[in-house]
């Protein structure tokens, strides 16, 4: 530790950071207690000094107290109202009148019909809560949502600028939460950004602006949102289509404009890093711009000092993302130390840069992209060179190049490989692959010719044209080999989000794993040096060693100066303190006769430590099996898990539900969708419209770690039901398709039913009677046929129904003797039907037949379509006699659902309900005791 204490202080305050953030005032204290007994610990045991783990544990203090400080300013200026507010979430998104007036400080964005900034409050009127004066923001940030009205408002909209001062008429409302569990949380998103509220506006003639003051932040930062806006343009001019969003977030970090499809191919392959603005393209700026500096003959000092006066312009310049901010900070202190002559240690610097972050903004612990981009720089320093160290060391200088590249290609992948599983819930087996191509290319290649093509066309039109299309070909070699190896979809792998205690135990084992190997080379290498000075014949200007062991006592150790090497005392087991070289060690050592020459004893070294050797090769084999455990635990996260789970999600105004039987066969029954009314027009379309099999269904069931669908449902095909199951099909293998027997003319049931047979999928009809042992303890069965196939003549033909709500397929599912009913949105017209087939009348004679005596007693129901009044009536429920109802529903949805009678229907006959409009995502959960078990995201209504 001793050798790195900046490290350590840094390491320290992320965890204190990461206790005060996650942990009550008492976990805090324990966790403060265990790092107290960890650091004497060391302490006593020589690995660290006592004011260095004092330094440490004030660390953990000091910004434990700095995120709780933050947490307490980190709140509203209208705090009534926003309780207020929470208490009526989920079920009635309560909105306020409101006038806000502040300063924009944020660049407006422009999506089809919305225009979305932030703005620093200044003061809020608020007509109609009761409010006699105005409310002083004192610089709240708050979220502005403009819904233009007309085609012509988007010229308007485009005059909004950051620094301008704005008065906006709107709805006051809160961001909304997760309603499924695992979902995203709007809100805690925001309120890490410390935003508490969003003001949604109609129409551009409620957003007034006026000149702001000339020397605020955001005034100050609008010239580089112009000269962003312009190189933008400048980049759409030069390249077609979908190219120009793509050289604008490559080359300029500009991602607005990045194409939905493109983004997701390159995120399934593990490639979003080349598209986000890093330490690779800061790296290219300062070459170049000291390139320019030195052919003016500039000296050393100044030119550094020039070179570290331009990185904060690239950085606001590249649009300021937290992987850009943390390339900015090291590369100006790696220039500040270098023209002090006192370059060392590049984690120090990483470290440096991790603390500044830290301290200017606690919230940035939670940032996907500050974690990624200081763990995979972190992972690069310590994981390179021992990775490196196992492969050959090439005979050419092109092999060489590919070994290390390969080398730098896994670490990278090892250490971000918890991150992505824990966010993403997924990882391509050919991103390895893909990274080894396309990471040079683009870096080489791509990269330089987007940035040459935007200088030349600066100075000469035809010169940037000529680069714009050279890169263009490269542009479209590409995308087509993303999208070839993005579409293989058996070779990605999806993982259910494990717990944060994985996450940490991967990283602590790959860092033991890097840790022996490290030793284990350091010892190859003394052996190696060791014979070859006997032999006579050492090489001056020869290296002596590589980096230091991590962890490393020595009073020096320096990453990017390898001077030294480690050799192992008796005993030490190779974590030896540094030496000087051998024609310069004192007279006697190890055996030594202090002339320079070496002695019998120490020639014998490398059989003396063979016990440290064998001791790192087995800590070395411990780590890659554990490693490997890991992995495999994560992928099969419910392999010894015997109970079986019923989650009714929350898709808004629409049906899914998804089944995970006892011995992990999984079943889904619809998929949700919004329904769309008529065609928007071109100007109104979004970049990436929200789509709830996209946004919402695929990534709920890629968290559970759904590597497959063993059964999909479809009830009927009515867009609120089917149109997200496109988007599950294309990402998710499906086994078998059941449908109700009849088809739509519509674009959505055309659309999904074409997918599954281009992908052969087989398709069932629902016909009543069939039934399916899923398991050893669980079956499926359709308890009558939908009444467009009993009325069908010839059984070779597939019937039509446009109506297709009274053709839902009824399906009972028995788990562990728990009955579950699940019947789409079946009307009362085939509730009768269903009810005449269940008494053996068949064809139409069954809609008149009188309901069945006996009752199956289920125990929970889910109620048909939405809680309409068109069903669940008295004979249906006396019938089943259900001891729970789900109601599916979408929030403040405009058919009025569930209806005031079938709820009063419910609450007369004795059963308790669970809606996803008031409760979430309503789960349950069967156990092999046959305990029937119940959890929702809000508390539920009994």
């Amino acid at each position: 530790m001793n050798a790195r204490p900046l490290v350590w202080f840094t390491v320290c305050w992320v965890l204190g950071s990461s206790a005060a953030a996650s942990m009550p005032a008492r976990g805090m204290a324990l966790a403060g207690a265990a790092l107290l007994v960890a650091l004497a610990g060391l302490a006593l045991l020589r690995r660290s000094s006592w004011p260095l783990a004092a330094a440490c544990l004030a660390a953990f203090g000091l910004a434990a107290g700095h995120r709780a400080w933050s947490d307490a300013r980190n709140i509203t200026a209208l705090p009534a109202l926003y309780a207020a507010a929470l208490a009526a979430s989920p079920a009635d998104a309560a909105e306020y009148t409101a006038a806000l007036t502040g300063i924009i400080v944020s660049p407006p964005e422009i999506d089809g019909d919305r225009v979305q900034f932030r703005v620093a409050g200044s003061s809020l009127k608020l007509p109609d809560a009761g409010t006699a004066a105005d409310v002083k923001l004192d610089g709240e940030r708050m979220l502005v949502q403009v819904k233009l009205a007309k085609e012509q408002e988007l010229t308007n909209a485009a005059s909004w600028h950051r620094g301008q001062k704005v008065a906006v008429a709107g709805a006051l409302s809160i961001p909304s939460a997760r309603t499924n569990f695992g979902g995203f949380d709007y809100r805690a998103y925001l309120h890490g950004q410390r935003i508490h509220w969003l003001l949604g506006a109609d129409g551009a003639s409620a957003v007034q602006t006026s000149a702001g003051p000339r020397w605020s932040t955001a005034a100050l930062l609008r010239p580089m949102d112009d000269l962003r806006a312009e190189l933008g343009k400048r980049m759409d001019a030069l390249y077609p289509g979908i190219q120009a969003g793509y050289m604008k977030g490559l080359v300029l970090g500009i991602s607005d404009d990045l194409d939905p499809d493109v983004f997701r191919q390159f995120s399934q392959l593990g490639l979003t890093h080349i598209l986000a603005i890093s330490g690779l393209h800061v790296a290219v700026f300062l070459y170049v711009l000291g390139g320019l500096l030195r052919l003016l003959r500039m000296t050393r000092e100044r030119m550094l000092l020039i070179v570290i006066a331009a990185v904060p312009f690239y950085v606001f310049l590249a649009g300021a993302s937290p992987s850009v901010v943390r390339s900015g900070i090291m590369a100006m202190l790696g220039l500040a130390a270098a023209r002090l002559h006192k370059l060392k240690d590049g984690l120090h610097l990483l470290a440096a840069a991790a603390l500044l972050m830290l301290i200017w903004d606690p919230y940035m612990l939670g940032n996907v992209g500050f974690q990624l981009s200081f763990l995979v720089t972190a992972g690069l320093m310590l994981g390179s060179q021992p990775i490196r160290g196992l492969l050959p060391r090439g005979r050419k200088w092109w092999t060489t190049a590919l070994f290390d590249l390969l080398s730098v290609t896994v670490v990278a992948q090892a250490v971000s490989l918890p991150l992505t599983v824990y966010y993403f819930n997924q990882m391509h087996v050919l991103s390895i692959a893909a990274n080894l191509v396309l990471v040079p290319f683009i870096s080489f290649v791509v990269m330089p010719l987007g940035g040459a093509s935007l200088l030349l066309e600066w100075l000469w039109h035809p010169a940037g044209a000529l680069a714009a299309q050279v890169a263009g070909i490269g542009n479209e070699l590409t995308f087509g080999f993303v999208l070839k190896l993005s579409s293989l979809n058996r070779f990605r792998l999806i993982w259910a989000t494990p717990p944060l205690w994985w996450v940490a135990a991967f990283y602590a084992v790959l860092a033991a794993l890097f840790n022996a190997l490290n030793r284990l080379q350091a010892a190859r290498r003394d052996a190696e040096e060791a014979v070859s000075m006997d032999a006579g014949a050492p090489r001056p200007d020869a290296p002596l060693s590589g980096h230091a062991s991590i962890g490393d006592s020595a009073s020096e150790d320096d990453e990017t100066q390898p001077l030294r090497r480690s050799l192992p005392p008796h005993g030490d087991g190779g974590h030896g303190s540094a030496v000087h070289p051998a024609s310069s060690l004192v007279p006697g050592f190890g055996g030594g006769n202090g002339d320079g020459e070496w002695s019998a004893p120490f020639i014998e070294l490398p059989s003396a430590s063979s016990g440290a050797r064998r001791k790192n090769r087995l800590l070395a084999g411990l780590a890659a099996l554990s490693l490997a455990a890991l992995l495999v635990g994560a992928y099969f996260p419910d392999a010894f898990d015997r109970n079986g789970y019923i989650d009714f999600l929350d898709v808004g105004q629409g049906d899914s539900i998804f089944i995970r039987t006892p011995e992990g066969k999984h079943i889904l029954i619809d998929g949700g969708g919004a329904v769309v009314f008529g065609s928007r027009e071109a100007w109104r379309q979004r970049k990436d419209p929200y789509e709830v099999g996209r946004k919402v269904v695929v990534p709920l069931l890629q968290q559970r770690g759904v590597h497959r669908l063993d059964l999909l449902v479809l009830s009927h095909l009515d867009s609120d039901h089917i149109k997200g199951l496109i988007a599950v099909m294309e990402n998710v293998p499906v086994r078998a398709v059941l449908w109700n027997g009849s088809v739509k003319d519509s674009a959505d049931a055309v659309s999904l039913l074409r997918e599954a047979v281009d992908a052969g999928i087989p398709l069932y009809r629902a016909e009543g009677g069939r039934s399916w042992t899923v398991d050893r303890h669980a079956a499926l069965t359709i308890v009558g046929t939908p009444p467009a196939l009993i009325h069908e003549g010839d059984a070779g033909t597939v019937p039509e129904a446009d109506e297709q709500n009274g053709e839902s397929v009824p399906l009972l599912l028995d788990l562990y003797g728990r009955q579950f009913l699940f019947t789409g949105d079946a009307d009362v017209a085939e509730e009768r039907s269903l009810l005449g087939q269940m008494s053996g009348a068949t064809g139409k004679a069954a809609a008149d037949s009188p309901p069945p005596s006996s009752s199956p007693a289920i125990d929970v129901m889910k109620i048909s379509h939405h809680g309409s009044k068109t069903s669940t009536s008295d004979e249906w429920l006396a019938y089943w006699k259900p001891a729970e109802a789900v109601i599916s529903v979408g929030r403040n949805n405009t058919y009025g659902h569930p209806h005031p009678t079938v709820v009063a229907r419910l609450q007369q006959a004795g059963i308790p309900m669970a809606r996803t409009d008031l409760n979430g995502e309503v789960q349950f959960k069967v156990g092999p005791d046959h305990r029937l078990s119940e959890r929702t995201i809000y508390p539920a209504q009994k």
